[in-house]
């Protein structure tokens, strides 16, 4: 019962505590499970992302012409 009331303590404590975003809990997980391998493939995941989103907008010439 004591072990119990202690998780319920732990799960309030951090609930209450300050919220993260997205890339703040990305860096959490890189930190505590040292998989800093998968931080290059998801950059460069995100850029090759960007560039299909530019490439549909009035911003397509200037990036065509970096190839």
């Amino acid at each position: 019962m004591a072990d119990e009331n202690n998780s319920n303590d732990d799960f309030a404590t951090q609930a209450s505590g300050e919220r993260t975003g997205l890339a703040g809990e990305f860096s959490d997980f890189l930190k505590e499970n040292k998989k800093w391998w998968l931080a290059p493939i998801v950059i460069a995941i995100l850029g090759l992302g960007m560039l299909v989103v530019l490439g549909g907008t009035a911003a397509a010439p200037f990036i065509y012409t970096l190839f």
